[in-house]
């Protein structure tokens, strides 16, 4: 095993994925070669329907592909049954989706501690430590307040402290700071680099915002289901 294959996180080779059946049929994933290292934020980026996302869901093992292979930390997570994937995402991965996904009943400390109810932690501890991940991404002021009394950008947060809580080795995120003005943008995005992202861990991140291309340590360019080409940024952000 070279030096390079022993830094992947991910590994994707010949990756295909389509829609539908007969003439309504759309291939949407066009024999994808990807990696994704330890230790980095990788950005996937690209015009809307180039398939990002779908290519996201299937690298979380949410989608089967239609052929190719998908390893996630020497895992081949295309080839797990439902139950071993549902264990693996627990264990090893967490998610920031444009849908927020909050659970409208719970408080914004809850809401963040969920993956620590997941995982049996006691629920005082589970919420103590929610309340703590939502300060550090500005939130803590808001940590008793239910999602429908929380702005956009509010919730976002929220679903961004649940995804770093349990400090997963995977985190993917879907447009992390869309609803969020370059301020807080910024904050989020140092938090996401500072609290998510270690030696043995890896962060993938779609987004359409170029003011936090510098947060990434290299850039896929996604067009119409391939990918394009994929380069070192020039002016990384580093953790403090």
């Amino acid at each position: 095993m070279t030096a390079v294959e022993k830094n992947l996180a991910i590994k994707v080779r010949g990756l295909h994925k389509g829609f539908g059946s007969a003439s309504t049929r759309i291939e949407v994933l066009h024999g994808i070669e990807l990696d994704a290292l330890f230790g980095e934020i990788l950005m996937l980026v690209g015009p809307s329907g180039c398939g990002k996302t779908t290519l996201l869901t299937l690298i979380a093992g949410l989608l089967d592909p239609d052929s190719g292979t998908i390893e996630v930390f020497g895992s081949e997570i295309d080839t797990m049954s439902a139950r071993a994937k549902t264990t693996f995402r627990r264990e090893n991965i967490g998610f920031v989706f444009q849908q927020f996904n909050l659970i409208p009943t719970l408080t914004a400390a809850e809401n963040a501690a969920v993956p620590l109810f997941i995982k049996d932690v006691p629920r005082r501890e589970a919420v103590k430590r929610g309340a703590e991940m939502l300060d550090k991404v500005g939130l803590g002021r808001r940590a008793h307040a239910i999602p429908t009394n929380l702005s956009g950008g509010e919730q976002q947060r929220v679903a961004i402290a649940r995804a770093l809580i349990s400090q997963p080795r995977l985190l993917i995120c879907d447009e992390p700071t869309a609803s969020l003005d370059g301020e807080t943008g910024e904050s989020v995005m140092q938090t996401i680099r500072e609290a998510g992202l270690a030696d043995q861990r890896c962060i993938i991140i779609v987004t359409h915002d170029n003011r936090i291309f510098h947060y990434g340590d290299r850039i896929a360019r996604m067009v119409d289901g391939r990918i394009l080409s994929v380069e070192k940024t020039t002016a990384t952000v580093k953790a403090h």
